[in-house]
Formats: structure tokens, sequence, C-alpha cells
């Protein structure tokens, strides 16, 4: 493990750590076409996932997603993607907090 690897587990361990306490940052994004809302996260800092951002938007655009809006927010999301559209096929995927921060 490069001391890179052990300050991005360190990073990941204590943004863990505040979402419990509900003080991490989040990228919130709506979109209108599909009608979803999307939470990516967490993180220590509101300038760590501003800057985070732009990969995010890269990605949903590169999707076709349209109506695109984002906040950064401090919140502690129980759901990472929700989708309010039958025909959009997305997992509801439950935040998982790293077992050894219990």
């Amino acid at each position: 493990m490069t001391s890179k690897d052990t300050s991005t587990d360190l990073s990941s361990r204590f943004a863990e750590f505040y979402n419990r306490l509900g003080l991490a940052w989040w990228v919130k994004i709506t979109t209108s076409s599909p009608e979803c809302l999307y939470f990516f996260g967490p993180f220590l800092s509101q300038k760590e996932a501003e800057t985070a951002l732009p990969g995010y938007i890269e990605d949903l655009e590169s999707e076709q997603a349209q109506g695109i809006d984002v906040t950064v927010e401090r919140c502690k999301p129980t759901q990472l993607t929700v989708c309010n559209e039958p025909d959009v096929d997305v997992k509801s995927i439950p935040i998982q907090i790293n077992p050894q921060l219990r």
C-alpha cells in the first residue's frame, strides 16, 4: 500500500465517521430527465465535494441526462439514487457504514 492509498483510506474513514454524525458534505444532483435524485459522497469538506463535482456532471451528461441541478450540502442521505420514472432501471443502493467505525 502506498502512502497515497493510506491517506485516501484514512480520509475515507474520516468521511464515513463525519457522515454518521451528519457532518459530511454531499454532492446532491437532480435531473429532470430522467427524473432522478443522486447523492455523491461523503466528503470531509465543501471544497472537496466541489472539486469532485465536475466528474459527476460529466458522467450524467454522457448518459444523456437533462435538466441537471447541483447543490453541495451537509446532509445524511439514506439512499444514493432515487428515480421516479418506471422505465429507469436504477437499483437503490443503501449506504453502508464501515463496521470498524461502529
